[in-house]
């Protein structure tokens, strides 16, 4: 028993990288016994020589030509067919690599970017892909057919030893010229392929902004940005080229020079009667093959320190990574949410920009969260909904705290709209229903009748089969935002999360958005909504106000209201002096009213 537990442990302890990799291995066990044969077929061509001018030349014979030509044409067929066939078990291997990869290193991926608060971890998506056309392509065969160098290097000896030394001297030559070409670009490849990563990741970034570019004509200026990354990266990458350049022209030169001198030893034995002419050509051949993959793999160095610096990112990605356990599944959540002494910081070990945090509302409530700019407001939202995770403290939601749940599972019943709302690429009923294809496309338009946002919507050309454009490029602010809230409803969630939800939105908008939530309120949904104006207000059952990162008040609406009030009352009452006789308030002054929820918000600094 114990050693089974140590060996699931074990087993537990393998990355998704090592076990997709260990699927590929029995691939490259099945090519390395290939190439055996493959290998031996290649002593076809000299033998063949061989035979010619020593038998069939002096001789004579014709049948004996033909012969020999029939059985090296069917055996050439046959190692044609063996290379074709370890190609394409390179090509399967290389699919299923990825098959089981790409799942976890895109959750990876997604999980690195929310950490660093960047995009930029999503390049190593490209990694893979370089793995997989580096393990899929001409670089394996030249590794596996390497180890077979010494053999034509042995045949070469066996014909006679000074061809055996010419070829072996050649074969340390052009070895030695492969670790030059090592040692001279990999720092500079390793330096050129990051600062073009940068390079890259700055474009897409800055095309994201295309808008503000054009407008404020930033063209030259974010042009001269970009340029100087990619300036950068293509100084790095023609100095490792120059010397890629010199060591390639130095190969060629040596590979020449051996052919003509394993000729000319060759010549030179015949002429002393030590070797025959056949074995003269046969051992050109021999050198040629014993010195071709030693060649290509100078060719292929690139591609393979490529390949193998995306290999080290993707180690240091998983390695990095918490390892992904399945979480025990909970009960659907009623929408109870608590923070204990939260703590939450931009990333670790950056400073808490929310401290000691703690509140906490039954199901069915709404929470308006107000403060000033810089309070803390978007953060404790996305604390709420798990997307930054707390330096201290719990966030709790009916008991558990988001660290415990499966965030596929939980996502399910969260409704969550950011400030920055941007749509997917596809239509609206695909962004509203979150992509879930295997769903009733009923249920989105269902969530747009309940965001309000259905008649919107059908103003659209194509209705809910409207294509939104990259990022919802084709919809306006208040399109978007009112396309985001009913993303946000699919799906009827026990908590809705909204930060800013009338940032875009006028009146008539504010109105829907306001019944909306009364809507949720009504089926016993948990809202928590961040505002700068008191419009929101009146649906709100309770308010916490931030202040500096941490809790200035908390309470039902009516109670924050007056106290934010209380502050702002004794002011204005110095001010107007004691002999100023005391008016009756209008039913519009009463706590929780337009005006005094107005004065109450402006009262916290927003």
């Amino acid at each position: 028993m114990t050693s089974r537990n140590n060996g699931q442990a074990g087993a537990a302890q393998v990355s998704p990288l090592q076990a997709a990799f260990g699927n590929f291995r029995p691939a490259l066990i099945t090519v390395l016994i290939f190439s055996v044969f493959c290998n031996v077929l290649l002593f076809v061509g000299p033998v063949y020589m061989l035979q010619i001018y020593d038998r069939v030349l002096s001789s004579r014979s014709e049948g004996t030509l033909i012969a020999l030509t029939v059985i090296a044409v069917f055996l050439l067929l046959t190692y044609s067919g063996l290379d074709a066939l370890r190609s394409r078990i390179l090509v399967r291997a290389g699919y299923k690599f990825d098959e089981q990869l790409n799942g976890p290193l895109f959750r990876r991926a997604l999980g690195s970017a929310l950490a660093q608060r960047s995009t930029a971890p999503a390049s190593t998506l490209r990694d893979m892909d370089t793995v997989r056309e580096f393990w899929t392509g001409s670089g394996v065969i030249t590794l596996c057919d390497a180890p077979f160098a010494p053999l034509f290097v042995a045949i070469c000896f066996i014909f006679h030893p000074l061809q055996g030394v010419v070829a072996l001297a050649g074969a340390i030559i052009l070895f030695g010229l492969a670790l030059a070409n090592e040692f001279a670009t990999r720092d500079s490849l390793k330096e050129a392929g990051k600062r073009s990563s940068e390079a890259s990741h700055y474009a897409n970034s800055s095309m994201s902004n295309v808008e503000v570019i054009h407008a404020l004509g930033m063209h030259r200026a974010i042009h001269q940005c970009w340029a100087d990354r990619h300036v950068e990266a293509l100084r790095y990458q023609a100095k490792a080229s120059d010397w890629a350049g010199v060591i390639m022209a130095t190969t060629k030169f040596v590979r020449q020079t051996l052919q003509i001198f394993i000729l000319g030893v060759g010549a030179y034995l015949a002429i002393q009667g030590e070797i025959s002419p056949g074995m003269m050509i046969a051992a050109s051949i021999m050198m040629g093959r014993a010195l071709a993959p030693v060649e290509q793999s100078v060719g292929q160095w690139k591609a393979f320190v490529a390949a193998r610096n995306s290999w080290s990112r993707l180690e240091q990605l998983f390695a990095a990574a918490a390892a992904e356990t399945e979480k025990t599944p909970l009960p659907a959540p009623k929408g109870r949410l608590a923070a204990e002494a939260l703590f939450v910081g931009a990333g670790k070990g950056s400073k808490p920009i929310l401290r000691n945090i703690g509140f906490e509302i039954a199901p069915g409530e709404v929470l308006a969260v107000i403060g000033p700019s810089a309070a803390g407001k978007s953060t404790l939202l996305r604390a709420i909904v798990g997307v930054w995770e707390p330096a201290s403290g719990v966030m709790r939601l009916d008991g558990s705290d988001l660290r415990h749940w499966d965030p596929e599972k939980l996502g399910m019943h969260v409704g969550y709209l950011p400030q920055d709302i941007e749509l997917f690429s596809g239509t609206v009923t695909e962004n509203i229903s979150r992509f879930r294809k295997d769903e009733d496309p009923q249920l989105a338009v269902k969530a747009g009748m309940m965001a309000g946002a259905h008649p919107l919507i059908q103003q659209l050309p194509d209705g809910y089969d409207t294509p939104v454009g990259e990022m919802g490029a084709s919809l306006s602010g208040g399109q978007r935002q009112r396309i985001g809230l009913a993303r946000a409803m699919y799906g009827s969630p026990s908590l809705l999360v909204l930060d800013e939800p009338n940032a875009h939105l006028d009146r008539h908008g504010e109105q829907v958005l306001l019944a909306a939530i009364k809507r949720c309120k009504e089926q016993g949904t948990t809202v928590v909504f961040a505002t700068h104006t008191p419009n929101l207000l009146a649906a709100a059952d309770k308010i916490l106000a931030l202040k500096d990162g941490g809790v200035h008040m908390f309470g039902p609406t009516k109670d924050v209201v007056n106290e934010l009030l209380k502050p702002r009352a004794v002011a204005e009452g110095e001010g107007a002096g004691k002999s100023e006789q005391s008016k009756p308030q209008s039913g519009n002054g009463e706590a929780g009213g337009p005006e005094s929820q107005s004065r109450a918000v402006s009262a916290t600094g927003m």
